[in-house]
């Protein structure tokens, strides 16, 4: 009898195997953050972490090439594990933990892989308040669900979510609920687009593909928990006879092109949010929590 491990719905790892995986990024993360050197964990991280940390370590590494400094070794601990039940790639899990860094909030990270052989990679990673995460469908033996991401069921399908919300940031809405991350960062933006001597002009772009693609868990109520990815512009312009304000060492570290009237800076961000079954409650999606990261600016 042949299986066929692509279409056989089975976890996508074993619990022990996903606390080997954990405490591999973990020690690479270290090894990486102590060093400034993003070679030393890049075979642990992938898509929007990816991107967010190689650029922070190459900031890091140009204001100190001997090293951090200021280096702590990241602890994780109380660590929950939820893993899905799928078939096919790319398999997944997530982790829930205490930090000894972030304060109270918990650090919360996606790992993928690609196929068998391949080590499991963190894809998504934000910091979230204890409690906040919905609970999941489970079966019998404690396996998540996962959902695909083009299914029609919920509010938002989880493939569309990305571009929804660059829509949403552009122009406004009801498909999200109000929030930190929705109606009030709206706020923040458009306040800042209109400081004296000074236009900001702000473009969103959704990442669907690849290790930036969209990933789903079907939570208890019958909703979807879904991580997505966005990538953002900021660009800044002066006024004639004004300047860009003065930019940290960090941006400038990343910096190409001298910054004369205007300055573009390149963030990829990483979202999680709360995607209602359609019919429930007031339909509107949930950001619960989003990180960003700084990964490239230009200045003209």
């Amino acid at each position: 009898m042949v299986v066929h491990g692509e279409r056989e719905v089975l976890p996508s790892t074993t619990r022990a195997e996903a606390a080997k995986a954990l405490q591999q990024f973990t020690s690479a993360y270290n090894k990486a953050d102590k060093a400034y050197d993003s070679s030393l964990d890049a075979d642990h991280v992938t898509g929007a972490l990816g991107d967010i940390d190689a650029a922070r370590l190459k900031a890091g590494h140009a204001l100190s090439a001997s090293g951090n400094p200021a280096h702590t070794p990241l602890k994780l601990t109380d660590v929950t594990y939820t893993i899905p039940k799928k078939a096919g790639w790319p398999r997944w899990f997530v982790a829930e933990a205490q930090g000894n860094k972030g304060g109270n909030l918990h650090w919360l990270l996606v790992f993928t892989r690609d196929g068998l052989g391949r080590p499991f990679r963190v894809a998504y990673l934000t910091l979230i308040r204890p409690g906040t995460l919905p609970k999941f469908k489970k079966d019998a033996d404690g396996w998540a669900q996962a959902v695909p991401v083009n299914s029609t069921e919920f509010a938002v399908p989880p493939e569309d979510l990305a571009k929804d919300y660059a829509t949403y940031l552009k122009k406004g809405g009801k498909t999200f609920a109000s929030g930190e991350h929705t109606d009030k960062w709206r706020a923040t933006r458009a306040k800042a687009a209109k400081k004296p001597g000074l236009v900001t002009q702000f473009i969103d772009e959704p990442l669907i593909s690849g290790d930036y693609a969209p990933l789903a868990l079907r939570t208890a109520d019958g909703g979807a928990l879904v991580f997505f990815t966005n990538r953002r512009y900021e660009k800044q312009t002066a006024f004639e006879g004004t300047s860009i304000p003065t930019q940290t060492a960090s941006v400038r570290a990343l910096t190409t092109g001298e910054i004369k009237q205007s300055l573009t800076l390149e963030y990829m961000s990483n979202g999680v949010a709360l995607d209602p079954k359609q019919g429930s409650g007031n339909g509107q999606v949930s950001v619960l929590t989003r990180l960003e990261g700084l990964t490239s600016a230009q200045g003209s």
